[in-house]
């Protein structure tokens, strides 16, 4: 025989409460007694109250009491039920919370087959689409992290149908025997909303009482505080801080000591890195909560200790009940995964649910199939994306042509220094404020160092593989770029695939693997995303604007010419887009200004000496430009020099490009195409005629620019052909024939380049420049002069000690130590001696090497000379010694204050210029017309979706 009395706590939910009374007087099984409590509310839910229960049954408390402390009121002033052998029971509902006609039945059932069962909930649905589960019980993991057991929006199709033990029952719909609220005090008043009922069920179970979740019996919850639909008055704080506070109390209250330590341990260093990724999405109010929500915790240890004294008895004996349904250990880490991933797909860094059920059983065989089968799905989606299929076919030409490139000692060859060094030595080397290379310098390192730096730290400190990577993997990853940037731009997927195979294997792509063009490599996977990013900043996005200045310094930092380039097109874009959409003028404006502060001291270098423009990162004595580059090869986009296929490839590029012209629809689309197209051509007739110090510049990059341009305008209309081959006739045979000529270009590159191969002068097995006998005999600080005879000039490189990193060969010595240094080596060349080795010397030359053979003129001056003695010589080289002492120049410290301060500069300029670019939030709160239930029980009121965007 059971008593039972019903109590509804109401605050601020007038729009719900209706509904709420009304399934709760019509319950199959009448209640006893009913009980209202009115926490002050505004809304006239005190009137509803009374209308429904009468005056005499209806409690009012000030607006600040919590659910809790309502509920202790009412039991105290309610005296027990008088009937004897009845069994008392208490059933608390949120007036937010309607109970199906048939749930306190269906719960008073499952407590007649258990006697050990002291809290029983219902299964809870949502308030709106009565098809979606909230919840069949809640568990928690030891981080405190709320775990339903339910995928987002999960359907109700009576899969989770039985009675599960689970470790806590929400309040609302919760039924407690009444002799077991007093003997665990009830709800904790410390507790007044969220994580009350998480508490009092754990307590319960300590004590070996069973929670059950009865899913027959049913409630709808619309969940309005969790979910803000209503303000909140307790303690005046978010519902996010204060759930987070609570749920840290709870677990920290009642876990045994040493889970405790462990406990806290894990909230410390898990609540450091949520911080982080919800200010790196730029939600500083939730970075708050969750540093304020812990450091409430920890901050009051008397709060803490009170409430741990307070459950001390039962808690070693009973926490093993409670164990075996917390969250798995495991699940923690593929939450932080979840958030990690929700924060880099541009949403907002939100806790996972979990899949974890709340369920004393374990899981069984049919739910790991179904997670397998899920994993196998999304692995045969992966793998069937046609940008992936493309990647592939990318990877297999790159390395059929690659063939020799692949395997052998150090890469090297053209503009690429054979690749020594790990990653901690570019980022020595790009710190230190004066370099001793070389004949020493005081400027700045070239910021590409710092990028290569990044880059070879993710490949495990190993810059080899980081330059081979970008470098010979520039095909596939510049293909996997443009399909993934241009997905806004051209929609039709046939064409995306077009247009990244096209500009993947453009001459200028194969001409920068056989080149060593490092940068020209890292600018081919960069462009489609400036393409992309720029159609974004005219738009007005700041968060573009940011992320198309940080990826611009990237691409200027390796080839300066890049930025004049874009800055070029920024301006005109905002001569014709900033009067007529609003805030494009100021993305603009970062997008071009960000790269200037990034490499602002550096840069400042660079714009001194204006050939530096034109040239890219590796070595600068090296030509592989064509200075007889005729105009049809630049049309064409050819820019020469080794590893470029023959002009006529692109010639179905150009011919498709033109057919685009004589579209109607689309045309500025375009003409836009066909513009950049142009100006590219133009700067880079421009630059073939210019000359990098002494050496003549490659047009490449420019050209690079121009045909970006010219696949947009070729890809963008491409959607048309479809309905011309379905037209048939002539205008499907025009169709098929742009096809045709379209693929010509890929697959005529492809084929050359897999033919010719991808190599020279870029090479796998280059030499070390170090002789090893001057490896051995060489002093800290004393220097080795490499001596390269050509065409009748000798260029020289001093090494100190050791081969030469990546960037050494930018620096720029001081011009006076540059002047005597080329006169002495001058001075030796010629056979002089005498002075000018007491000058090496003076200037730490300890060896003079000669590598390859030695014309006869050159071993004649090194052999006569009395201050050298030879050490060896053969085909492959030479080697001489300087026989007087010599000298170490000290290091230049004068600028070293100086350079720290821009680098701490640059440091937090570039963590908030990665927190500016990074997603931003974006969260959809669901905005509802609440009105009466249908007469099936559905409201009628609609949802409507709300997406509110942080902006960037």
């Amino acid at each position: 025989m059971h008593s039972v009395t019903a109590i509804v706590v109401a605050h601020d939910g007038a729009r719900w409460l209706q509904e709420t009374l009304t399934a709760v007087l019509r319950q199959t099984r009448p209640l006893d007694r009913v009980v209202g409590v009115d926490n002050g509310s505004r809304d006239g839910s005190g009137r509803l109250l009374a209308q429904a229960f009468g005056e005499h049954n209806v409690l009012s408390l000030s607006r600040s009491a919590g659910f809790g402390e309502a509920v202790h009121e009412v039991l105290r002033r309610l005296p027990a039920a008088q009937e004897q052998q009845a069994q008392e029971w208490v059933w608390l509902l949120h007036d937010d919370c309607a109970p199906d006609a048939g749930a306190l039945q269906a719960l008073l059932w499952a407590a007649d087959q258990d006697p050990k069962a002291a809290i029983l909930g219902p299964k809870l649905c949502d308030w709106l689409d009565r098809r979606v589960l909230l919840e069949i019980g809640v568990t928690v993991s030891r981080s405190g992290r709320r775990d339903t057991g339910l995928e987002p929006r999960e359907y109700d199709q009576g899969q989770h149908d039985e009675i599960h033990d689970v470790l806590s029952v929400s309040t609302a719909g919760m039924l407690i025997r009444r002799d077991v609220w007093d003997e665990l005090s009830g709800l904790d008043p410390d507790l007044p909303l969220f994580r009350d009922d998480l508490d009092l069920c754990w307590r319960a179970r300590v004590a070996g009482h069973r929670v059950l979740n009865v899913t027959d019996a049913v409630a709808w919850h619309a969940e309005a505080s969790s979910r803000r639909r209503r303000r909140i008055s307790t303690r005046d704080e978010h519902p996010r801080r204060l759930d987070r506070r609570n749920a840290l109390f709870v677990i920290m209250a009642n876990l045994p000591f040493w889970a405790l330590v462990r406990s806290v341990v894990r909230n410390v260093s898990g609540s450091l890195v949520r911080t982080l990724l919800f200010l790196l999405a730029k939600q500083p109010a939730n970075a708050l909560d969750e540093v304020a929500a812990l450091g409430s915790v920890l901050g009051h240890p008397g709060r803490l200790r009170r409430a741990r004294k307070a459950r001390r008895n039962g808690r070693k004996q009973g926490y093993p009940a409670v164990a075996r349904l917390l969250t798995p250990p495991g699940a923690a880490l593929r939450r932080l995964t979840d958030m990690v991933q929700g924060f880099l797909a541009g949403g907002a860094p939100v806790d996972s649910a979990g899949r974890h059920h709340a369920v004393a059983a374990d899981s069984s065989d049919d739910d790991d199939g179904d997670e397998l089968l899920t994993d196998s799905r999304v692995f045969q989606r992966v793998l069937g994306s046609p940008g992936v299929l493309l990647t592939f076919a990318l990877v297999a030409v790159a390395l059929l042509a690659e063939r020799r490139l692949l395997t052998g000692d150090l890469l090297g060859g053209g503009l690429l220094v054979p690749v020594t060094g790990s990653a901690s030595d570019l980022w020595r080397f790009y710190l230190e404020g004066h370099h001793a290379a070389g004949l020493g310098s005081d400027t700045w390192a070239p910021p590409y160092v710092a990028v290569l730096a990044g880059l070879s730290a993710l490949f495990l400190g190993k810059t080899w593989l980081a330059v081979g990577v970008l470098l010979l993997g520039c095909v596939p990853l510049a293909g996997l770029s443009a399909y993934a940037a241009t997905k806004r731009i051209i929609p039709y997927t046939p064409a995306r695939i077009w247009l990244a195979a096209t500009y993947a294997l453009l001459p200028v792509a194969t001409g920068a693997v056989a080149g060593g063009r490092i940068g020209t490599a890292l600018l081919l996977v960069l462009l489609p995303v400036y393409a992309g990013l720029a159609t974004r900043v005219v738009a007005g996005s700041r968060r573009a604007a940011w992320g198309l200045g940080l990826l611009l310094a990237v691409g200027a930092a390796f080839v300066p010419l890049v930025y004049v380039l874009v800055a070029v097109l920024g301006a005109l874009a905002a001569v014709s887009f900033a009067g007529v959409r609003k805030g494009a003028g100021l993305s603009l404006a970062i997008g071009l200004g960000t790269p200037l502060l990034l490499l602002l001291p550096w840069l400042a270098e660079v714009v001194r000496e204006p050939g530096r423009m034109l040239m890219e990162a590796g070595l600068r004595d090296v030509t592989l430009a064509d200075p007889r580059l005729g105009p049809e090869s630049l049309l064409l986009l050819s820019p020469g020099g080794p590893g470029v296929p023959p002009v006529w490839t692109v010639a179905g590029l150009i011919a498709v490009a033109l057919t685009a012209l004589l579209l109607r629809r689309r045309r500025m689309h375009v003409v836009v195409g066909w513009g950049v197209m142009l100006f590219g051509v133009l700067v880079a007739i421009v630059v073939s005629r210019l000359t990098a110090g002494s050496m003549p510049a490659w047009p490449g990059v420019p050209l690079a620019f121009a045909a970006t341009g010219l696949l947009l305008a070729a890809a963008h209309p491409a959607h048309r052909l479809a309905r011309l081959r379905a037209a048939g006739g002539v205008r499907r045979i025009g169709a098929l024939l742009i096809v045709v000529a379209a693929f010509a270009t890929p697959l005529a590159s492809a084929g050359f380049w897999i033919v010719s191969g991808a190599d020279g002068p870029l090479e796998r097995g280059a030499r070390d420049p170090m002789p090893v006998l001057a490896t051995l005999g060489t002093r800290e600080g004393e220097g080795t002069l490499l001596l390269r005879p050509r065409d009748g000039e000798v260029a020289y490189t001093l090494l100190r000690g050791r081969a030469p990193l990546i960037g050494e060969s930018d620096l720029v010595p001081a011009a006076d130590a540059r002047g005597r240094f080329g006169a002495a080596v001058a001075g030796l060349a010629s056979g002089r001696g005498g002075p000018y080795t007491q000058t090496l010397a003076s200037m730490g030359v300890r060896f003079v090497s000669v590598p390859g053979k030695i014309g006869p003129e050159l071993r004649r001056a090194l052999d006569s000379n009395p201050e050298m003695a030879r050490m060896s010589l053969s085909d492959s080289g030479g080697l001489w010694r300087v026989t007087v002492p010599v000298t170490v120049p000290p290091p230049s410290t004068g600028a070293d204050s100086t350079h720290r301060i821009w680098l701490w500069a640059q440091g937090a300029l570039l963590v908030l210029v990665l927190v500016l670019a990074s997603p931003g939030a974006r969260t959809a709160e669901p905005e509802e017309d609440y009105g009466e239930s249908s007469p099936d029980g559905t409201p009628r009121g609609r949802r409507r979706a709300r997406e509110d965007r942080v902006p960037a």
